[in-house]
């Protein structure tokens, strides 16, 4: 299959579920690499059936989850429990880039689809692992979903609202963002990874854990805490550096406003009538600020209610402060931003209606991402792919669907 973008002419064979590894497949698949979904006969990706919501009938097994992460990829079904299955996945390998796989440490050494056994035949192979853990360590063998890695990584002991408060408490990030950020990991270390081998590296293996992912996702509040010891406190709607950057509620509606630099907060203070809040020693500094967090929040929180969040957000973009509206989906993709950068992609699914798709954010000049193609049907690929690569005839793949092996 000749695709088009800067991944052009890679092959990645895909033997990943549900959301962290799909999505760097997806990625790599937006980019132009051909990507193989090898999915279980008669079941596929267990996340077909994370609905409702389902795009058509929920027998089509097109939930909302699975769209979200497998469009451009191409399904195929094999048993790799089955010997025959699993040579077929093998001979795939050989004739692929990348493999990626999360599946739980070992599984798939039991049928010779490990990174040893495959790196034997096609030493060139960047072979990525996904797991909850890693390959090694005392929890290797454990599972793990994004809810987990949220609370063991301290993301939820930063996330939620200030103790004293009412609701206070940890809290889970609404979106799977562990998944979400260990796919891009992945995808950055395989784009290096094929680097390294087109240099004459040859192949390796990746070993990509969601906790370490969540860990060192959590960036300068890890970092600040190896330099002063002192865990960060949560801090609900606010951020933790310059003072204000801050969700406040208006009259209607909430808005999150950012004021952090002289500028900005001059500009704050002329737009919400206040000029003299500009030149007010206790504020006029951002580490004045941050010494009087609480004296400048309950400050704000008192004029911002006093109007709408459409009059606010007119008075601050007038004065160049960065400030959005708290945007619910359907504010999210009526803003004429969002709608000129052709965020929301639509395409034809199998029977001809429309689908809508969240479009990929990188923008190239050169290698523009071109192609959306509709997450594919179960195995709707099987036999395009086994004849294309593996010059299966009609009745090779006719007796392997008899014995269930696809």
């Amino acid at each position: 299959m000749t695709g088009h973008g800067p991944l052009a002419g890679v092959r990645v064979l895909d033997l990943s579920r549900i959301l962290a590894a799909p999505l760097t497949a997806q990625l790599l698949g937006d980019l132009g690499a051909d990507v193989i979904k090898v999915e279980r006969p008669g079941a596929g990706d267990d996340s077909r059936q994370y609905g409702p919501p389902f795009f058509g009938a929920a027998t089509d097994n097109q939930s909302g989850f699975y769209l979200s992460a497998n469009r451009n990829k191409r399904s195929i079904t094999v048993d790799h429990s089955q010997p025959d299955g699993a040579a077929l996945i093998a001979e795939l390998a050989m004739q692929s880039d990348v493999l990626i796989e999360n599946f739980r440490t070992g599984v798939l050494a039991k049928y010779g689809l490990d990174y040893p056994s495959l790196h034997t035949g096609n030493p060139n192979l960047i072979y990525c692992s996904v797991t909850g853990f890693g390959q090694d360590g005392p929890y290797a063998q454990r599972a793990g979903y994004d809810g987990v890695f949220q609370a063991m990584s301290g993301m939820m002991s930063v996330s939620g609202i200030p103790d004293g408060e009412p609701g206070a408490g940890p809290m889970k990030v609404g979106v799977s963002m562990v998944d979400v950020l260990t796919g891009l990991y992945a995808s950055s270390a395989i784009l290096a990874a094929l680097h390294h081998r087109d240099g004459g590296g040859g192949g390796q293996h990746i070993d990509l854990a969601l906790l370490d992912c969540g860990l060192a996702a959590l960036s300068h509040y890890a970092q600040n805490y190896l330099v002063s010891g002192q865990p960060a406190p949560r801090r609900g709607n606010g951020g933790f550096g310059g003072i204000p950057s801050q969700a406040f509620r208006c009259r209607d509606a909430d808005i999150f406003v950012v004021a952090s630099t002289p500028g900005q907060w001059s500009g704050l203070a002329k737009a919400v009538g206040r000029p003299e809040l500009a030149d007010d020693p206790r504020f006029a500094t951002v580490s004045a600020r941050i010494a009087n967090r609480d004296l400048v929040l309950e400050t704000l929180d008192a004029i911002f209610a006093e109007y709408t969040a459409a009059e606010w957000v007119r008075r601050l973009e007038e004065a160049d402060v960065p400030v959005s509206p708290v945007n619910t989906m359907d504010g999210v993709f009526a803003n004429p931003q969002i709608r000129h950068r052709d965020m929301r992609k639509r395409v034809d699914d199998l029977d001809g209606r429309a689908m809508d798709l969240l479009a990929n954010p990188i923008r190239y000049s050169e290698t523009p991402i071109q192609d959306y193609r509709r997450p594919p049907r179960l195995g709707e690929n099987t036999d395009e792919v086994l004849a294309e690569l593996l010059h299966k005839s009609d009745t090779e793949i006719r007796d392997l669907r008899e014995r269930g092996v696809l």
